[in-house]
């Protein structure tokens, strides 16, 4: 028999997390963003061996992804098995008239998997890409087969510049290799942070658990870039890199990813780089494919409340592009 379940801490993810691919499938991720952000609700459907959970939030008048800016990609944790997650969309239309979710792989099947189950459930399915995620597949290679590989002028002027900074790579939290991290993104072209509370906490863990790779790079013992990358299943993750805007000249970031690079390839053997979110153009000289994520937004046409954004849909391909 197969029942769904709606729940509102993050214990109830450990039924369908024992297999996390990543760091942004784990009950902890959720917890971490359960604390600032929407309040949660977790959607568990089970048949009594495999359960599969939805990670959802109240917000914006409907259920949407529980994720934020620093997340990679959103997917139903735990069971693949379609009768699970019909099952779980075809109980959420009696919780909401709309559930959208993003950003949800494409090179998994998540996306073929939750836009099929959702139609199956009788929702009203619009799936689009919504960004892009650059990752590099290592293949075997080394640091200096991949790097002999990468744009000449980006090879030629770190020739140039490295010898202008020194690096240093920590596998473990330090606190004031971060407080120089957020010094430095302060005075980096970045955006002001979105939660800088959260992040530092998930560094905290991670490094807890061994999967950190911490970079500063320094110009006269001066921190002028620093790198966040974690490490596990094979998979390196690029999470927030950033320089001084003053140590630009210097080409410090790049002397850093460089070195964050040869670490994670020759030292961690890892068979993938995942450069998160984002299409800059910059992330296309470090990384080789780009993969699209999707945004899934769901309406039930049984509810009157769908019935604005039903009609809106249906009419936006006659309308004049903006």
């Amino acid at each position: 028999m197969i029942a769904s379940s709606y729940h509102h801490t993050v214990n109830v993810l450990q039924a369908a997390a024992h297999s996390a691919r990543g760091p942004f499938d784990r009950p902890e991720w959720f917890d971490l963003l359960a604390r600032s952000e929407a309040p949660p609700l977790f959607a568990l459907t089970s048949d009594g061996e495999n359960a599969v959970a939805l990670p959802l939030a109240r917000a914006n008048g409907r259920l949407e992804a529980l994720q934020n800016w620093y997340t990679f990609s959103w997917r139903p944790i735990g069971s693949d098995c379609p009768a699970l997650l019909e099952a779980a969309a075809r109980d959420l239309r009696n919780h909401s008239h709309r559930v959208t979710m993003w950003p949800v792989p494409g090179e998994d099947k998540s996306a073929d998997r939750v836009t099929a189950a959702f139609r199956e459930a009788g929702w009203s399915v619009h799936c689009e890409e919504c960004d892009h995620n650059h990752v590099l597949e290592v293949d075997g290679r080394s640091f200096a087969q991949y790097w002999q590989e990468r744009p000449g002028p980006m090879r030629t002027t770190l020739k140039r510049k490295a010898k202008k900074v020194s690096v240093t790579i920590l596998d473990r939290f330090d606190a004031a290799s971060w407080e120089a991290y957020e010094a430095i993104y302060n005075e980096s072209w970045k955006p002001t942070e979105g939660a800088p509370n959260l992040l530092r906490r998930f560094a905290e863990a991670e490094g807890a658990a061994g999967r950190i790779r911490l970079g500063i790079a320094r110009a006269e013992d001066v921190p002028v870039a620093a790198q966040f990358w974690t490490v596990e299943n094979g998979t390196a993750y690029i999470h927030k890199l950033a320089h001084r805007e003053s140590a630009k000249p210097l080409s410090a970031g790049a002397t850093l990813s460089a070195a964050m690079f040869r670490q994670v390839i020759d030292e961690d053997k890892v068979q993938w780089i995942d450069f998160g979110t984002g299409n800059d153009p910059y992330k296309r000289d470090w990384m080789e494919i780009d993969r699209p994520r999707y945004r899934i937004d769901c309406l039930d046409p049984a509810q009157p409340r769908a019935w604005p954004a039903l009609a809106k849909r249906a009419l936006a391909p006659f309308l004049p592009a903006r």
